[in-house]
């Protein structure tokens, strides 16, 4: 690959303005996920600028670069005692995850403790224990793929031509954004989309930016149904036995305690998990691009910053979404969200400074509303005659 077309596409695609100190200069990343995120739309045959999808959520949000801390907020980057982590606090249940990671009570502000721990422990025991305990955190460039890359990392290895998407009926059981964006991008093709939620556990980018939430899931159809009773357990598996593509964004031990497996459909099944499969990994977009060597380094500044917005998200969406149309029905596609990132990253490149030339994070417009949670699960269970 030409390293100006690399260097080209990432200028282009608005990630460069999210990267870097928030006193300096914006910085153009190693590797080359925004050609990759093009190949992918255009391989997908749609009529979207796949590398500005890599930038698009903060166009919603308005956030911007700021160095070790995640564009979100909620992910940094923090020294051990052998190099460096990326560690994320996102969720309601990760004060107590990481106060279980490091052994002590947290109160307040979680940060300093876990920065001291970090700095007495090396990353394998940090990958280990997170691991064990179900927290999103990882050693930066040493985490490894935890299954096989199933040729879906890499846009130049689809199985032919992509089928077309009209009339299919896509399952999304995912949440957040890889999922949903795999699931947005079968719809604007002609795919017809269903997401299920379930009563206890809606999608929690619902509480997010709500117009990017509709960007995302206008035109979708929702349902909610409890895996717990028989009668909802027995409306999913129906749902899946209609389906051409089904999506998940989760450890597979979930759908399958429902007794949903890929094994049980002819539809194509696209498993999104941070590391594999068989991997029990937990990550989310920041922590995952880091731990799989996609960080920034200026030049006149110790230690790596953040490249963009959670970057593993949308380029695991993109390459999902081609794997849905590239892979021969009835097959199960393992979308590593490590794997994906490292496969952009073939050729080591110091982190160049940006001067000028450079386009800012762009927004889509949402065409149409978002389906309220549940809106149509009386109308799909009717179709489905249970």
């Amino acid at each position: 690959m030409a390293g100006g077309d690399r260097i080209s596409d990432w200028a282009a695609c608005g990630v460069v303005p999210l990267t870097g100190h928030q006193d300096g200069p914006p910085l153009i990343p190693p590797g080359h996920a925004a050609t990759r995120a093009r190949e992918l739309a255009e391989y997908l045959g749609l009529d979207v600028d796949g590398a500005a999808l890599l930038a698009e959520r903060a166009a919603f949000t308005g956030r911007r670069r700021n160095g070790p801390v995640s564009v979100g907020g909620s992910c940094r980057l923090l020294p051990t005692a052998d190099g460096w982590a990326a560690v994320s606090c996102a969720r309601p249940d990760d004060p107590a995850l990481l106060a279980a990671l490091i052994g002590r009570e947290l109160d307040g502000d979680v940060w300093p403790a876990v920065a001291e721990w970090l700095r007495a422990h090396p990353g394998a025991e940090l990958a280990e224990r997170s691991t064990l305990l179900g927290a999103a955190a990882t050693s930066v460039a040493s985490a490894k793929p935890c299954a096989a890359v199933h040729g879906f990392a890499d846009a130049t290895r689809f199985l032919g031509a992509p089928r077309s998407p009209d009339g299919l009926l896509v399952v999304d059981f995912s949440a957040l954004w890889a999922g949903p964006l795999c699931a947005h991008l079968l719809g604007l093709a002609g795919a017809r989309v269903v997401k299920v939620e379930t009563p206890d556990r809606p999608d929690g980018a619902r509480r997010g930016t709500a117009e990017f939430y509709r960007l995302l899931h206008a035109g979708h159809r929702s349902v909610v149904a409890d895996p717990t009773e028989p009668d909802g357990r027995r409306f999913l598996h129906a749902l899946v036995a209609a389906a051409d593509v089904v999506i998940e964004g989760s450890r597979p031990r979930a759908l399958a305690a429902w007794g949903l497996s890929p094994a049980a459909t002819d539809a194509t099944w696209i498993s999104i998990t941070a590391a594999g499969r068989s991997c029990n990994r937990i990550g989310f977009g920041d922590d995952v691009a880091a731990g799989a060597g996609l960080v920034a380094l200026d030049p006149d500044r110790a230690g790596p910053v953040f490249v963009g917005d959670a970057i593993a998200d949308p380029l695991a969406g993109l390459t999902a979404a081609a794997a849905a149309l590239g892979a021969l029905p009835g097959s199960l596609v393992e979308v590593s969200m490590h794997d994906v990132v490292a496969a952009t990253l073939d050729v080591a490149e110091p982190s160049l400074v940006a001067r000028s030339g450079l386009a800012m994070p762009r927004a889509r417009e949402p065409h149409g509303a978002a389906p309220n949670s549940g809106a149509d699960t009386a109308a799909v269970r009717r179709e489905l005659r249970c």
